[in-house]
């Protein structure tokens, strides 16, 4: 004779079931949590958020061939300093000559630089779009913008943005 549970012990088993599968789901994802925090990008330290430590950082970072550091701590710069930079565009009438006269020009110089390092992180990303606007910011709003060279000397981000724009819009960028 097949003996028949009663209704309430089909749904005491089926709870039963129910609350191990999930006690099971819940230690599985217990240990796949440390897993995926090694996997995810380590926060970046914004140092003191001056203009000058976010470009430094942004710098280092493309030395690194990190170029997501570099394009969020040039992003930084960017949004902190931005309005400051293109106050300082404004109030000059030609690019400065005298190399004390130019680091006064901190903002201007710090976003424009940022700038072209943001693209060329975003080419390095595969994101032409991006690094095509990036390159065109600085060129159309910040082309006073001057980068003091270790090597002892002043190059600008407008003008090798400009090169970019030209290489990426003609098919020639490498």
């Amino acid at each position: 004779m097949k003996t028949v549970s009663p209704p309430h012990e089909f749904h005491h088993r089926i709870f039963s079931v129910k609350k191990s599968l999930l006690a099971g789901l819940l230690v599985w994802l217990g240990l796949l949590a440390p897993l995926a925090a090694q996997d995810s990008a380590p926060a970046l330290d914004f140092g003191d958020g001056t203009s000058a430590t976010l470009t430094a950082k942004a710098w280092q970072a493309t030395e690194a061939k990190n170029p997501a550091a570099a394009a969020a701590y040039a992003a930084k710069c960017i949004e902190l300093y931005r309005a400051k930079a293109i106050e300082q565009q404004n109030a000059l009438t030609a690019p400065l000559t005298v190399k004390e006269e130019i680091f006064t020009q901190w903002a201007l110089n710090d976003v424009g630089t940022c700038c072209f390092i943001r693209g060329q992180a975003q080419e390095k990303q595969g994101n032409t779009k991006d690094a095509l606007d990036s390159y065109k910011f600085v060129v159309e709003n910040l082309s006073f913008a001057q980068t003091w060279d270790t090597a002892g000397w002043f190059w600008k981000p407008s003008t090798a943005a400009a090169e970019r724009i030209k290489a990426l819009e003609t098919g020639t960028a490498p």
